[in-house]
């Protein structure tokens, strides 16, 4: 069953390119293009919103986070507007990594971080 599920993922995450593409599309509707921009950004980061060595929950990211991310931008942007991209590009080509993406992940860390040392800094008065 997991094999399956990662059989799944693999393929959805193919859809990646033509996201990419769809997101510089003008027909691409308003709501679409963000939630693209959401997606390609999080798939270009290198860091996970869940780290993966985190036992069971680090493939929660792989397994559940990005295919719905991808399934819910692919039901957003109009199926013409795919299809003409699919025609025009390798279906084949993948995203590079790029680290600057990894900007708002790294942020809220920070974020979630000071809030803790806040919470202890109140507990423990010091």
């Amino acid at each position: 069953m997991l094999q399956k599920l990662k059989e799944n993922v693999k393929k959805l995450k193919q859809e990646t390119f033509p996201i990419y593409h769809a997101l510089f599309d003008s027909r691409t509707p308003v709501m679409a293009k963000i939630l693209a921009a959401l997606t390609v950004a999080y798939l270009l980061s290198p860091i996970d919103l869940i780290p993966d060595f985190i036992p069971v929950l680090g493939l929660l990211d792989d397994l559940i986070i990005v295919p719905l991310l991808i399934k819910a931008t692919l039901e957003l942007i109009p199926k013409y507007v795919l299809d003409d991209i699919k025609s025009r590009i390798d279906s084949n080509q993948k995203l590079p990594t790029k680290w600057y993406c990894a900007l708002p992940v790294v942020l809220l860390y920070g974020y979630l971080l000071f809030i803790l040392f806040m919470y202890a800094k109140q507990w423990f008065n010091f």
